[in-house]
């Protein structure tokens, strides 16, 4: 299954992080070098939740980022979910 949010679209994004190696020079050592820059995933922030719409009076069931949790809980489920084109 994917790893999309119904409601913003967020996804995985692929990043880098810097691979030093060495120990420092305030530790002693002749200081840190950089090797090389390993390939890395960054997630969304993603729950499975069954929402209420009272609207529809029945549960829906998406697959959220935390953000767009706090978005329907400020404008509403129905109004949020129909934006997205979930309903």
């Amino acid at each position: 299954m994917s790893r999309v949010c119904s409601v913003t679209g967020a996804k995985v994004r692929r990043g880098r992080k810097i691979h030093r190696s060495g120990l420092a020079k305030k530790k002693g050592g002749i200081g840190r070098h950089v090797t090389k820059a390993v390939k890395r995933d960054v997630y969304p922030n993603l729950k499975k939740k069954r929402i209420w719409v009272p609207e529809l009076s029945r549960y829906v069931s998406v697959k959220l980022t935390a953000r767009a949790l706090k978005t329907i809980s400020k404008k509403g489920a129905y109004a949020t979910l129909k934006e997205a084109g979930v309903i």
